[in-house]
């Protein structure tokens, strides 16, 4: 896969898209390139004012991606740090399976991140490609908790749960942690691992390497993603498929539907006072969101 030269990836052009404020786009004809945004950490949001990269809000966006019959590639704008397992696989079966029954090419672009959840949405592509600083990679399983138990004791407070089944409770952070529950915990992970390698093998078939720990979490950089067979090339977005397709090629944006009046108050910090526990719960989805991205220096 030929690898773009750094002078060619910021090339002076301006993007055509059909617009209301672009009047000579409106009866524009030729060859088109959806462009789908995935951006951000992957998980339904909780609360009001909570949002997160998941698959309900995009089936939509995925499915007018692929409708022109004058698509000629689907372009996948990737920049998120992971998240859910469920939702990352529903978005990329959900664009791998239309790619097939239409015959249509993906093409993943990564941006800042494409780890995790974020890299298996990019293996749902045909190619992978990654901008220089790009980070791709992080093939693993983690969950995340805190231990509370000795903090709820000395302010006098005493955890009662009471469950139907031996395993229904697993990780409280309220009470101790048991060894039984650690080992469960790491068998549903061992789970999940097994089926996230079994993706990118599938999508990424012979050029995986086999000299570097390619499943054991760690991330590359840029051209060493390439190196190691997680990317095809580096390059960016439009000038790599106005290259392939043309300089004349139309591009098409499609992204998952904006939140409601809430949401775009709390994005927008203009939200006033907060809003019961529909507000916490959306702070609670922005800190992990957060600590997502911050495992990755962002």
């Amino acid at each position: 896969m030929p690898i773009l030269p750094l002078a060619a990836a910021q090339p002076n052009y301006t993007p055509m898209k059909r617009s209301i404020f672009r009047p000579k786009t409106w009866f524009a004809k030729g060859d088109e390139i959806s462009v789908l945004r995935l951006y951000g950490a992957i998980g339904v949001a909780r609360g009001i004012g909570g949002r997160g990269l998941s698959h309900p809000p995009l089936e939509q966006a995925i499915e007018a991606a692929f409708a022109s019959k004058r698509v000629k590639a689907v372009a996948l704008a990737i920049n998120s740090p992971g998240g859910a397992p469920g939702q990352s696989s529903l978005i990329a079966r959900h664009i791998r399976r239309l790619a097939d029954e239409k015959e249509i090419p993906v093409i993943a672009f990564c941006e800042d991140v494409a780890a995790s959840g974020g890299y298996l949405l990019a293996c749902a592509a045909d190619e992978i490609w990654v901008n220089e600083y790009s980070i791709a990679g992080s093939i693993g399983v983690i969950s995340a908790s805190f231990g509370a138990q000795e903090a709820i004791k000395r302010i006098g407070i005493e955890r009662r749960v009471h469950t139907a089944g031996n395993h229904k409770v697993l990780m409280d952070p309220f009470r101790e942690e048991k060894p039984e529950d650690i080992e469960r915990l790491k068998s549903l992970q061992r789970d999940i691992h097994a089926r996230f390698i079994d993706w990118v093998k599938t999508s990424r078939k012979d050029r995986l390497t086999e000299d570097e720990p390619l499943f054991e979490g760690d991330v590359w950089v840029g051209q060493r993603a390439v190196e190691v067979g997680l990317a095809d090339g580096v390059g960016e977005l439009r000038p790599v498929l106005k290259q392939r397709f043309g300089k004349d090629v139309i591009f098409r944006e499609h992204g998952g539907k904006k939140g409601g009046l809430i949401a775009r108050l709390l994005d927008k910090r203009v939200s006033g006072e907060a809003i019961g526990a529909g507000a916490t719960e959306a702070a609670a989805d922005t800190i992990e969101s957060r600590l997502a991205w911050a495992r990755f220096g962002l």
